[in-house]
């Protein structure tokens, strides 16, 4: 255990069990972590407090602003780093969560961002002609994605002034922010300097995701696949299982395919330890938490693991992300070549987790958050107290 400066830290909002696993982390090395989330909806993942929006019409976000007001906001004062899950952390419109994380930074040490999902000033970078991300769920090589195609009014509602608004409120007055991805990174560059920005990565409790033992030799290659209704456009779920149920079409005596769809959290890792090879994102330059899940069960993963990334965390020997373009034919060369040189699964495997280990280990994460958080504190003179508070030499 390590407790240098113990903190107490609040992490508001979640997605992919991400601030509930890095909250795991942080308690490991001494500090105190308080988890205020919806779960994920269908994903049911661990929180402390729990702020999910009970229905999705009017009445559920005035019960949710209800219950903020007579119950959760005595919760969740008195930390010393608060830190919101991009402005998406909670499900209320821009003016409500604004007054929300207005409360928030006024009654706690210090306020952050983790930069783990959309947001408008993400969107402005995938869809900027000058931005180093050549693609994404926005945009493609300058081109529309079919995301966009099939909802046209997408971009401009994320640009809408409301948002807009509440991302640049939040840029001007946080003490920082962390990001999760390669390309949240470089969204950040536009809004703060670099002493604000930090990379922490994805945390993964790779002690609780014991590695699965694979053959040396794989006769029928299981491909699995986990869909989220709703957004399969988004991860391009539907370019991937097409490309998949090609190939097994193809070799429907060498490889075949595990489809589910909006399983709890649980159940679905449960599901996916059955798998040799796990369909993930299909325009991203980073693996993301379901990539690198199956990476820590020594499985492999297709997602992103573009050059980009690598030369990003300094990466230049473990590099075993099955990458793919953003394009069919790129998805079913990757996985032909996979059935048809199953003997490679199993190394590809073990690389994949000692990769997860050296770079995305939940405790290496908290750390990488830890030593963010306590520099920006010392550097705006905050050591202790709420905001405002004195240093102690």
């Amino acid at each position: 255990m390590e407790n240098n400066d113990h903190l107490k830290i609040l992490l508001a909002g979640d997605a992919s069990s991400f601030h509930h696993t890095l909250a795991e982390g942080l308690r490991k090395l001494g500090h105190e972590a308080v988890v205020a989330s919806h779960g994920g909806h269908w994903l049911d993942t661990g929180r402390d407090i729990d702020t999910g929006r009970r229905w999705k019409n009017k009445a559920g976000g005035l019960e949710l602003w209800l219950r903020w007001q007579l119950r959760l906001k005595q919760k969740m004062t008195g930390f010393d780093v608060v830190s919101i899950a991009t402005q998406s952390f909670i499900e209320l419109r821009p003016h409500r969560a604004q007054a929300i994380y207005d409360y928030l930074r006024a009654n706690n040490r210090s306020m952050f961002c983790t930069a783990l999902g959309t947001d408008s000033n993400y969107v402005e970078e995938c869809i900027d002609p000058a931005s180093p991300i050549r693609y994404s769920e926005f945009r493609l090589f300058g081109a529309q994605s079919p995301l966009c195609k099939a909802q046209p009014s997408l971009v401009s509602e994320w640009l809408s002034e409301p948002l807009k608004n509440f991302g640049n409120h939040i840029w001007a007055t946080a003490d920082g922010a962390v990001s999760a991805l390669y390309e949240y990174d470089v969204a950040l560059r536009r809004v703060l300097p670099p002493e604000k920005i930090a990379y922490g990565g994805i945390p993964i409790n790779v002690d609780d995701l014991q590695p699965v033992s694979l053959p040396d030799r794989i006769e029928k290659v299981r491909f699995f696949l986990g869909r989220y209704r709703g957004r399969y456009l988004e991860k391009g779920t539907d370019v991937m299982e097409a490309a998949a149920r090609a190939v097994v079409g193809r070799y429907p005596s060498r490889a075949e395919l595990i489809i589910v769809e909006n399983r709890p959290y649980d159940e679905y890792l449960g599901l996916m330890r059955s798998a040799h090879v796990v369909l993930d994102q299909l325009y991203s330059y980073t693996p993301a938490t379901n990539a690198l899940q199956a990476m820590a069960y020594g499985l492999n993963t297709v997602s992103g693991g573009a050059p980009e990334f690598y030369d990003f965390i300094g990466e230049k020997e473990l590099q075993p992300v099955i990458h793919v373009e953003p394009d069919y034919e790129s998805v079913f060369r990757a996985l032909e070549q996979t059935v048809l040189h199953p003997e490679a699964i199993r190394p590809r495997g073990l690389a994949g987790r000692e990769f997860v280990i050296r770079h995305n280990h939940y405790l290496t994460v908290a750390r990488r958050n830890l030593e963010f958080w306590q520099n920006r504190l010392a550097a705006a003179g905050r050591c202790d107290g709420r905001r405002g508070g004195a240093c102690h030499e």
